[in-house]
């Protein structure tokens, strides 16, 4: 997979894989000439339809239609009941910030319907900046911050638990933060400051989970802790916010090891609890449904069914429980979530006397997923779920249910009919972007964990769903060839092959006849040349390990190594000339080039920038041997003699990914669209003349964190460039 960026998981067919990935910007290292002022821009979202895991959604206990969603690497949102569309909350965040973008928990205050709370932080490994809450008084139109001395894992395992963050019943003015590594924090100035609360008994583990879930349940608060053993204590409460202790008689075993989440019935005063044997979302195998009645202190176990059966295939039934919400209207209804069960898949389980009986809510849906098709995954139908650890019951209106899997959000008003609830929320990871200068899409994208997509309309999830025969989960090449643009190649990770091109821009696929036995395992990026009949594939596993690239004269049907590429490095077509390739070897800081259709390299300019695969190698359209070279912090640098001299550019310090677009009115050359450096700000900028100068496009409202993997400009509209991002899906933007 890609070696920087922050992608979550790949789901294809029965199986999840989660991987985390980060990129650290580089600190500034120099200052040049300040970009002119930002022209106005409109931004809006390319429309696909959620594609990441929603980790959790609150609905708004006193405000009818007012709800919150978070997620695991694209930030908060705040869905309104009249739009029926979620807002995203967290667009300004920058690229300093990219480690904010994933939402440990969120909180509202019951007491003060606009005020809304957010823990942020994506990783709590050692690389990566500390967690930060963010307040707000306007229901997340404005925040003001507080960065805290520890770190969070929203994108970490156990992400899908409960939220870690609570507001006090007793006292809006005090808030609680449970971490993973740094036991409970606790606020007395609505999150302004933070310190730790000395008596919680729970002591962190190295690599645990600490923390798992807060609730309150009238005045006494719950904490669940995710680093028992199975025999010790994982569940602590409190009556009057000093004083902790382990609740009695509470459940253990391995179905129980770890409290998911929890929700308390005010009705009949009963909290209910899902246990798993792992945090999640993957490797749980085992666990349990039980309720607290609070007044007496008796637990029940309540668990639907119970893991560990057979399937009707002789699959083995192994899940744990993720999701539970009451109903806040009907005392005694609750709904809960299994999760990780793939051989039977996943559902959620409705009780209306207090977990006597329950009714799979599963066996009578009827989904829909025309508006967001890619939720097919290629096959005939949607399945009802996986990764289903948010569940949320509308407080005001008993019939309607939202339930987070790892792809979308699905809802319903009668208990039977499913769609996704998920306009507005975009989370995709973006790999690869193509803007075709001719035919019916205006963009071809490829991106993490749902693979290609043909985007005949940016204000439509794509009516193909996901690019099929074969579907990948994650993509990692998309090449187009730049005189006959009806010729498309594609590659990623694929259980039925991984190549695929498409002779008609896009919209339909056959795979490659033959594909290297590296490919399985290393897909890494192609290039077509410039008529498209020849094609160049490099390989790189996702452990570094580098293979020979492998070329291709018969589209696919036959491969040959070409021992002269460098290894690994990504291929790059000239877009004029059909017998020249280029290949920047970033060990060595070497571009080379092919004169003989990619037969062979030899080396031309060296003593380039080294030592980062991401830096990224573009060519100029209609124009042979024009090259850009993006080398991040280390410039932008130029050839115009097919890569044997360069020239660094000065009008700029820092250069991450370069595209081109239609030339402004009376340009003899293409605007250049940059993430990169003029001055101090890291951003989206736009030349009219060649990178002699620069104007930034996109605003401090529109940052989108880490945007450091791709960008494309549209070759037929001026001023239109579309920005990928890690987790906020495909933004463009074009001039008001």
């Amino acid at each position: 997979m890609r070696a920087s960026g922050v992608s979550r998981r790949a789901v294809l067919g029965g199986a999840a894989a989660a991987a985390a990935f980060t990129v650290v910007p580089a600190p500034f290292q120099g200052r040049a000439e300040a970009a002119t002022p930002t022209p106005s821009y409109r931004w809006r979202q390319v429309a696909i339809g959620g594609t990441g895991f929603v980790t959790g959604v609150l609905f708004h206990p006193s405000v009818r239609g007012l709800a919150y969603a978070r997620t695991d690497i694209g930030g908060a949102y705040r869905w309104d009941d009249r739009s029926a569309r979620w807002t995203p909350l967290n667009d300004d965040l920058g690229w300093d910030d990219w480690n904010l973008l994933g939402v440990e928990a969120m909180a509202v205050d019951p007491a003060h319907p606009d005020r809304v709370y957010l823990a942020l932080g994506t990783y709590a490994q050692s690389w990566a900046g500390n967690g930060a809450v963010l307040r707000s008084e306007n229901r997340g139109a404005t925040w003001k911050r507080t960065d805290l001395s520890v770190k969070l894992g929203g994108n970490e395992d156990g992400r899908g638990t409960g939220e870690r963050l609570l507001v006090d019943p007793r006292d809006s003015d005090t808030l609680w933060l449970g971490t993973r590594h740094d036991g409970l924090l606790k606020s007395t100035d609505r999150g302004a400051t933070w310190a730790t609360a000395s008596t919680f008994p729970g002591v962190p583990s190295a690599g645990g989970q600490g923390v798992t879930l807060l609730v309150a349940a009238g005045r006494t608060l719950y904490a669940g802790w995710g680093d028992s053993d199975g025999t010790t204590a994982n569940l602590y409460r409190t009556s009057d916010g000093t004083t902790w202790e382990a609740v009695p008689g509470q459940p253990s075993g391995t179905n129980a090891k770890v409290p998911i989440r929890a929700a308390y019935d005010c009705h009949t005063r009963e909290l209910y609890v899902t246990y798993a044997n792992a945090p999640g979302p993957n490797g749980q195998s085992d666990g349990s449904v039980h309720k607290l009645a609070t007044t007496s202190g008796k637990w029940t176990d309540v668990t639907p069914v119970k893991p560990g059966g057979t399937t009707s295939d002789g699959s083995a039934d192994t899940f744990a429980y993720g999701g539970v919400s009451v109903d806040a209207r009907r005392p005694g209804t609750v709904v809960v979530s299994t999760n990780n069960r793939w051989a039977a898949v996943d559902t959620l389980y409705r009780t209306t006397n207090g977990g006597r009986t329950w009714t799979s809510l599963k066996d009578s849906a009827v989904l829909d997923v025309s508006e967001t098709p890619f939720l097919t995954f290629g096959a005939d139908a949607p399945k009802f779920g996986w990764w289903i650890q948010a569940v949320a019951v509308d407080p005001y209106d008993s019939k309607h249910i939202v339930y987070g899997t790892g792809a979308t959000l699905y809802g319903t008003r009668d208990l039977k009919h499913w769609a996704p609830q998920i306009r507005g929320l975009e989370e995709t990871s973006v790999r690869q972007l193509i803007s075709p200068p001719t035919g019916e899409a205006h963009l071809l994208s490829g991106l993490g964990d749902i693979g290609v997509m043909y985007h005949e309309r940016l204000t439509a999830s794509p009516s193909r769903g996901m690019a099929s025969n074969p579907v990948f989960g994650s993509a990692t090449g998309l090449a187009q060839a730049a005189s006959r643009p009806s010729y498309v190649v594609r590659t990623g990770f694929g259980d039925h092959g991984n190549g695929a091109f498409s002779n008609d821009g896009g919209r339909t696929w056959a795979p490659f006849a033959a594909q290297p036995a590296q490919a399985k395992d290393a897909p890494g990026p192609i290039a077509t040349n410039a008529d498209g009949s020849v094609l160049l594939w490099t390989f790189v596993h996702w452990d570094g390990t580098k293979y020979p690239a492998q070329r291709s004269t018969d589209n696919g049907a036959t491969w040959s190594e070409v021992v002269t590429c460098p290894k690994g490095a990504t291929p790059l077509a000239d877009p004029v000339d059909p017998a020249r390739f280029y290949a920047y070897d970033t060990d060595t800081g070497t571009l080379f080039a092919s004169t003989d259709g990619g037969l062979t390299f030899a080396a031309r300019a060296a003593g380039l920038p080294s030592g980062d695969s991401q830096f990224q190698l573009t060519a100029a359209p209609g124009r042979s041997g024009d090259l850009w070279l993006s080398t991040k912090t280390n410039g932008l640098h130029r050839s115009t003699d097919g890569g044997a001299t360069f020239t660094k550019i000065t009008s700029c310090w820092a250069s991450h990914t370069l595209a081109f677009g239609k030339s402004a009115a009376g340009a003899e050359y293409p605007a250049l669209y940059m993430v990169g450096s003029t001055d101090t700000i890291t951003a989206v900028y736009r030349s009219d003349d060649g990178a002699k100068s620069w104007v930034r496009v996109n605003d401090d409202r529109h940052q989108w964190g880490w945007i450091g993997a791709t960008i494309a400009a549209d070759p037929r509209v001026y001023g239109r460039v579309y920005i990928a991002t890690n987790g906020r899906g495909i933004q463009y933007g074009e001039p008001a």
